[in-house]
């Protein structure tokens, strides 16, 4: 079954909320020790859209298997045309290909929206992700070495990134 990509609803709060917390118990993916209630997305969610910025969800049959995002990559206005993305598949759903149809998805709402480059920030041990993002296209080997913690060891931070357009200025 192919799953339908669509904007995320206050309804998909709770779903967005467990792949987020099986992603803080699990893996080095999201470097929160924090977890979020369904409260807590839902307000992520409305005030990333009140910004103008995406959440998308994979939705199979009802059941939210992955999500996806972008925000600001900087504060300051000189960054005002780059963005950051994250994207997080359910452990039940992984491989199927969620992660990328989510990923095209958001690099084409990128482009709609006029931005100029997306930005990946991933553990650098996280060969799948690399993966994934080197075959849609980002590129970058830029490593920062031990700059963040989770389950008592240092982490690797590799910053990829995808130019959306060629104009050659803004």
């Amino acid at each position: 079954m192919s799953a339908i990509l669509r904007d995320a609803g206050p309804a998909d709060a709770a779903a967005i909320a467990a792949i987020c917390n099986h992603a803080v118990r699990h893996t080095t993916a999201i470097w929160n020790d924090t977890l979020v209630d369904e409260a807590n997305r839902r307000d992520w969610l409305m005030a990333r859209q009140a910004a103008g910025f995406p959440v998308l969800v994979a939705d199979l049959g009802g059941e939210v298997a992955g999500y996806a995002s972008y925000g600001p990559w900087r504060a300051f206005d000189g960054y005002r045309l780059t963005v950051e993305h994250s994207v997080y598949v359910g452990e039940a759903f992984r491989g199927r290909g969620h992660a990328r149809a989510l990923m095209q998805a958001l690099i084409a709402r990128a482009r709609a929206a006029g931005l100029h480059v997306m930005v990946a920030g991933i553990e650098a041990g996280n060969a799948a992700s690399v993966a994934l993002h080197q075959s849609l296209g980002f590129t970058g080997d830029q490593v920062m070495r031990e700059v963040g913690q989770k389950f008592g060891r240092w982490l690797d931070l590799r910053f990829m990134e995808l130019r959306l357009d060629e104009r050659p200025s803004p």
